[in-house]
């Protein structure tokens, strides 16, 4: 039997991607392996929001090259987002890359893979080199990211319910990597989390570029609800599935029918990932965000109010191009204000054919660093301080099964997204909804003891 090293860079996204292509290998007779060195096929999934993601991507596969001299027939692949924007420029800083594969061709990367091993085999490997680069554009490929592969103790999944984005904004590869915005029908989404419910899923997370944007060019409003409304409600009504994610929304698109459905659909989990980027408003309209911070902030505490006690996380970017100390400090008095329970902080990093990597005043590493650091700092001791406050605490956990960093306890999230370790027996407990009173934390991670099921 074949087999399948197949490692991820990114985001969600590029995780559900991969799993779509590893469900493909595994239906046409292959196996996932975890080492490469055993592997016929090495896949290496891309990123190109940042340049650092890039840059591990191609020194992982670079370090790989070593093993064509040992075997010979093994196929050598780059999937997603790099693959896109690179194209066949990566054959010759790769010499031993036999396959580039786009964004919107992951449903082709197994039929490509086989010609591959058909041609070395039927050639005996003598035959000068020989590869596949496929970046064009395809017709409906948002609906062939829909199989999972069947995983022990998987109470929870992603669901990608569109593909693309339409907003451009100034730092980001996203739109020229991923393309325009294309969204699957409601009735396939809600098909396929059926399916998954039917596994034994009880939470699922729909994921897209932008994700509350979902089919507002293909489907139109029903009774003052946007597609992407409407889709929660249809999610809902899926038995057997407790909670619904969502992943990640733009304030463009968060109107007040998408805030009123946390008053009323009680399956939807109590949190929102909300990229603010930056809390002056000089710079978002340099990132071509359109929305000022104050709109921003309305909108958080219009979710507070429609959902007490709702968890508020972020993506912001430090360093952007003419960022002055002024608007840092902007910044930084946003994330106070707001007190987001997490975030993601990013050094601006300049992305190939984007505006802001042509802007003037690009800021200088070290600066760059030093604001990260700081709102870092910033950011750990608000979320230090709420998680804290959960001490002594009863709260809903979701068990998701044993523990990534210790097997013999069990792991799960509150509603809010917070991770909880607690023990018992993982055949017994993994999917279902537990009582956990918090004893302890660390800062992050929540510790307690479980009281009842659900």
């Amino acid at each position: 039997m074949p087999k399948v090293f197949l490692k991820t860079y990114g985001c969600q996204m590029n995780e559900r991607d991969s799993e779509q292509v590893a469900r493909m290998f595994v239906d046409r007779g292959y196996a996932i392996t975890k080492t490469e060195e055993e592997a016929d096929v090495v896949l290496i999934n891309t990123c190109s929001v940042r340049d650092q993601a890039e840059q591990k991507a191609l020194g992982k596969m670079g370090l790989m090259g070593h093993l064509r001299k040992e075997r010979p027939h093994v196929v050598y692949g780059f999937l997603g987002c790099m693959a896109q924007s690179r194209g066949a420029d990566l054959l010759s800083e790769l010499p031993h890359l036999d396959l580039v594969a786009g964004t919107q061709k992951y449903h082709r990367v197994v039929d490509h893979v086989e010609a591959l091993l058909k041609h070395r085999t039927e050639r005996h490997m003598n035959d000068p080199r020989y590869s596949i680069v496929d970046t064009d554009e395809e017709t409906s490929s948002q609906n062939t990211i829909r199989d999972h592969l069947d995983k022990p103790f998987q109470v929870s999944e992603f669901v990608s319910i569109m593909q693309g984005c339409n907003m451009k904004c100034s730092f980001c590869i996203v739109p020229y990597t991923r393309g325009a915005e294309r969204s699957r029908p409601i009735a396939e989404v809600v098909g396929e989390v059926r399916h998954l419910a039917s596994r034994g899923v009880r939470e699922v997370t729909l994921l897209g570029q932008i994700v509350n944007l979902y089919g507002r060019t293909e489907f139109s409003r029903e009774n003052g609800k946007s597609p992407f409304v409407q889709l929660l409600e249809a999610v809902h009504e899926v038995e057997g599935i407790e909670r619904i994610r969502f992943t990640s929304p733009h304030p463009i698109g968060y109107r007040e029918d998408l805030i009123n459905a946390f008053t009323y659909l009680p399956k939807l989990a109590d949190h929102v990932h909300f990229p603010l980027q930056s809390g002056s408003d000089r710079i978002l309209k340099a990132m071509r965000r359109p929305y000022k911070y104050q709109r921003f902030k309305e909108i958080c505490d219009q979710m507070r109010e429609a959902r007490p006690g709702i968890s508020i996380t972020t993506d912001i970017i430090v360093g952007f191009p003419g960022e002055t100390e002024e608007d840092y400090q902007a910044t930084r008095r946003a994330a106070e204000e707001i007190a987001f329970d997490n975030a993601f902080i990013f050094r601006y990093s300049k992305r190939k054919d984007t505006p802001a990597a042509e802007m003037d005043e690009q800021l200088p590493e070290r600066v760059k660093e030093e604001r990260n650091q700081d709102l870092l700092a910033v950011v750990n001791r608000i979320a230090t301080a709420k998680n804290r406050a959960l001490v002594g605490q009863e709260v809903e956990v979701l068990c998701e099964g044993p523990s990534r960093t210790n097997a013999s306890r069990l792991s799960g999230r509150t509603t809010a997204n917070k991770i909880v370790i607690f023990e018992g027996p993982a055949d017994r407990l993994t999917g279902q909804i537990l009582k956990i009173r918090v004893l302890e934390t660390t800062g992050f991670t929540l510790y307690g003891d479980a009281i009842t099921a659900n």
